[in-house]
């Protein structure tokens, strides 16, 4: 029902310079929910925090029930596919990153350009500019994002279509990613596959991000789980070159050459790989893209998506798990004051800064304090 929930409040958001369809029974049902999202803001905050808080009170459940082996695997792959199928046909509700992905695309299919040199502002008669954030930016993506959108951009007449193509690259991104963490736990502890699984494919904030913000981060991170597992395998040909495929994505994941490398020498030689501290290694080193990106710009939640998925290892270690939880839940909850209040103007950058704050010294707090019960009670 909160995955229900979240499809619906989606709608809330549909800027209100985009007609999805000139249906008219559709048309009377999006203004409905536009002025639920726009006019009534209270209310539209209220249900953002119930619908976020609910997603992770089931969500915390069903880690539980899995830790306690009381759901079988078949269960959590038909939660996740049943998420995954409502929420690819969901509005991009908390970002507009979408849109640019779409005219970037469109930009070589439909003006015949180059959109490393050529934005989408060069283009002003263009009507999805009517709704359209950042358009004044080149593309700051790689060629791997360009190869897999172009074939995607079926032109400014058929809008809709293409928006649901680009959101079911990113469902299949994020089907393919929770596989492929799947075989590697399988390869690694069989035991811990399901919770591992669980872990990420559950999470509030990792579905919004992948599902209905459709971020390309977890195109990057598909590419990259699998090239990693292909490498654990000993398949090493089509590890480098998935493993560039996703660096081609966006970038952040080239951090992860020093592992790779550490990997490909250990595995050659027979030598064995303690994967505990490894994956920890491999979460801390893409800890550096997210800092850059923050320093850069400001802190974004999907930033997270560079994360979540090497923590599967570890999941369920304490300094692991608490932080996951925390940042996710705090994450999330950054797109409060601007549903309440509709601006990023000031105070909104202070409270997101404070929130990001707080969850860092909380998730550090309740690590420590976890641990040292744990001790005192050993």
């Amino acid at each position: 029902m909160s995955v229900v929930g979240l499809f619906f409040y989606s709608f809330t958001q549909v800027d209100l310079n985009l007609t999805l369809s000139e249906w008219s029974v559709w048309q009377v049902i999006q203004k409905y929910f536009q002025h639920i999202g726009y006019f009534q803001r209270p209310l539209s905050s209220f249900l953002f925090v119930g619908i976020a808080l609910s997603l992770f009170f089931f969500y915390l459940m069903i880690l539980r029930r899995v830790h306690e082996k009381k759901i079988d695997k078949q269960t959590i792959w038909f939660l996740t596919i049943t998420t995954t199928l409502i929420l690819t046909f969901s509005y991009n509700a908390f970002s507009y990153d979408l849109f640019n992905y779409m005219f970037d695309a469109k930009i070589i299919t439909y003006y015949n350009q180059n959109p490393y040199v050529h934005k989408a502002l060069d283009f002003p008669g263009d009507p999805m500019l009517s709704f359209m954030h950042w358009t004044h930016r080149l593309y700051p993506y790689g060629p791997t994002w360009l190869g897999l959108t172009v074939p995607l951009s079926i032109g400014i007449k058929f809008f809709l279509p293409t928006f649901f193509l680009f959101k079911i690259l990113m469902s299949l991104s994020f089907l393919g990613t929770v596989f492929f963490i799947g075989k590697i736990l399988q390869k690694l502890s069989s035991k811990d596959e399901l919770f591992g699984v669980a872990f990420f494919a559950l999470n509030p904030l990792v579905i919004v991000e992948s599902l209905v913000s459709a971020h390309n981060d977890i195109v990057m991170m598909f590419f990259a789980i699998w090239a990693l597992y292909l490498l654990m395998s000993k398949k090493y040909v089509r590890s480098i070159i998935l493993f560039i495929l996703s660096i081609g994505v966006k970038f952040a994941t080239a951090f992860l050459v020093p592992v790779f490398l550490l990997i490909y020498f250990f595995k050659k030689r027979n030598k064995r790989l303690n994967w505990e501290i490894l994956f920890s290694a491999i979460a801390i080193l893409m800890v550096v893209p997210v800092v850059l990106a923050t320093i850069r710009t400001s802190f974004q939640p999907w930033y997270l998506l560079n994360l979540l998925p090497f923590v599967e290892n570890n999941s369920k270690k304490s300094y692991f798990f608490i932080p996951s939880i925390i940042l996710s839940l705090f994450s999330l909850l950054q797109y409060l004051p601007f549903l309440y209040l509709g601006n990023w103007d000031m105070p909104v950058p202070v409270i997101l800064l404070w929130l990001t704050i707080s969850s860092i010294f909380l998730s550090i707090v309740i690590s420590l304090g976890y641990g040292f019960l744990k001790k005192t009670q050993a």
